[in-house]
């Protein structure tokens, strides 16, 4: 029986019934892992050794039905610290960094039975969209595997595209879940800014970094949500709202008659890729036979997105990754003569060439004399973009719009144009901008180039709810997408 054609949900339902061991799971992954890691690069540890330890702990200990997770192989991004395993953010700064602690969200999945099976993948320090930025290895995308898979999560989505997981871990501080996803045609949960806890999530931008999960099915995408979600004392951001049973509470939203849809036409406008287009299209048929009411919205200040947040995240990035100086833990050079010289040479031999790039940026908007007509305005126009969105609902009770203006781009495309690649994120930026919760969805494969197309539904503060419940119920009606092609050659 192969395991790995199944939810996250119905692995865990198979090894509480008996049907299945714990260790038969983890072997049927790792060998997954073994087949596929080769073509696409997805992961950076495999946590295998351990792994299988655990499974046969759980075997011997019977199944615990309290567990929401039992017996679920789980990928983390490396972004997130893991007690005893290789944390590196993909850079050579934190190469040989083993934190003695877990991420809260490393700490609730195993809480609930989860295994860690795997690091995966990223942009260094989370700074691209494409994990060509990682300073190991690219990943490839396993539907074409001469293109990207986003990024910077793009190894979380291309490990779970590929079966190496029914779940894996992203983080999305303008994009970095939804967008792989897309491109990868997984599910792809943004959730509220401060549902989820970053103790552990090594920083990026603080006031953006949002850990979620990437999953197949967007049950799992609920059921993961309803594990890592919930305050936590260690981190002040996160909320203290209470959790709700999103699989349950998912089941209310079967019948999208009374629903609203929101079209923002800042985000419907020509230079969508034709395949994206065209399944936009079919989609909007799709909801309205479903019972759900399309309209028109503006978001006006959509077209200042871009440069808000860029400037707020790199200035963020700036005072961040000062902390990385090798002095106190992380890469020192070898080759200093004093104080100053170490500086230099360990953060120009530790940093990748695109951190550079954003550190120096944010070091820039925030001196003096460039504060109040850079960063102080991007605060503002900040503001003024979640009001945006706030007005919007006021109309309608979700939103939805493309989640990237194309389809996967090819490995080295744009890699040395840094500004087409920001402004790629257009679609994805205002959401972490705004602190709302967005989930992306696989809508088909484009007529063309027989590649995913992804679109993202958008919902108010702490309504993951209707985004899992409205999704999940457009799911049951979309066709599968096959085995990725990139895997069968």
């Amino acid at each position: 029986m192969d395991v790995r054609k199944y939810s996250g949900i119905k692995i865990r339902d198979m090894i509480l019934s008996g049907e299945v061991k714990v260790e038969e799971v983890v072997n049927a992954y790792l060998k997954r892992i073994e087949e596929t890691e080769g073509k696409i690069d997805a992961l950076l540890y495999i946590n295998k050794h351990e792994a299988i330890e655990i499974a046969r702990d759980m075997d011997k200990n019977g199944p615990d039905p309290s567990k929401k997770l039992w017996g679920i192989p789980i990928v983390i991004k490396d972004v997130l610290t893991t007690k005893g395993i290789p944390s590196t953010c993909a850079s050579k700064m934190l190469e040989n960094f083993i934190p003695f602690y877990d991420a809260e969200v490393v700490r609730r999945i195993k809480e609930q039975g989860g295994i860690i099976i795997a690091k995966s993948n990223m942009d260094e320090f989370a700074m691209g969209s494409s994990t060509e930025n990682s300073a190991f290895k690219p990943t490839k995308n396993p539907w074409d595997l001469d293109r990207v898979p986003g990024g910077s999560s793009g190894g979380s989505a291309a490990s779970t595209a590929a079966s190496q997981s029914p779940i894996s871990i992203g983080t999305d501080t303008g994009g970095s879940i939804r967008q792989p996803a897309a491109f990868c045609g997984v599910i792809g949960l943004k959730p509220t800014y401060g549902r989820v806890s970053r103790f552990g999530l090594i920083a990026y931008g603080s006031s953006l970094d949002q850990a979620g999960p990437i999953t197949r099915t967007v049950k799992d995408a609920a059921l993961m949500l309803s594990v890592i979600a919930g305050k936590d004392k260690k981190d002040s951001t996160s909320s203290p709202n209470p959790v709700p049973d999103y699989l349950q509470e998912m089941e209310k939203y079967k019948d999208l008659k009374s629903i609203k849809i929101g079209l923002p036409k800042e985000y419907w406008q020509e230079g969508l890729d034709p395949d994206i287009q065209k399944k936009s299209e079919e989609f909007f048929r799709l909801l309205k036979e479903l019972g759900a009411e399309l309209i028109e919205i503006s978001l006006p200040h959509t077209k200042y997105a871009v440069a808000t947040y860029y400037i707020i995240v790199m200035a963020e990035a700036s005072s961040n990754l000062a902390r990385y100086d090798g002095v106190r833990y992380g890469y020192r050079t070898k080759d200093a003569e004093e104080l100053i010289d170490m500086y230099v040479k360990t953060r120009s031999e530790g940093f990748g060439f695109e951190v550079q790039r954003r550190i120096i940026l944010g070091t820039y908007v925030l001196s003096a004399g460039y504060y109040d007509a850079y960063y102080k305005k991007a605060a503002q126009v900040r503001r003024l973009i979640r009001q945006d969105f706030l007005d919007a609902f006021s109309n309608c009770d979700v939103i939805l719009t493309p989640v990237s203006p194309t389809l996967p781009f090819k490995l080295k495309e744009k890699i040395h144009d840094p500004l087409t690649m920001y402004l790629a994120d257009i679609f994805t930026t205002p959401l972490n901008l705004s602190g709302l919760p967005g989930i992306s969805i696989p809508v088909g494969l484009g007529d063309n180039l027989k590649l995913p197309v992804g679109l993202q539904f958008i919902a108010p503060p702490f309504r993951e709810d209707i985004l899992l419940g409205i999704a999940d119920r457009v799911e049951g009606e979309l066709d599968p997408l096959p085995e990725p092609f990139g895997l069968k050659s």
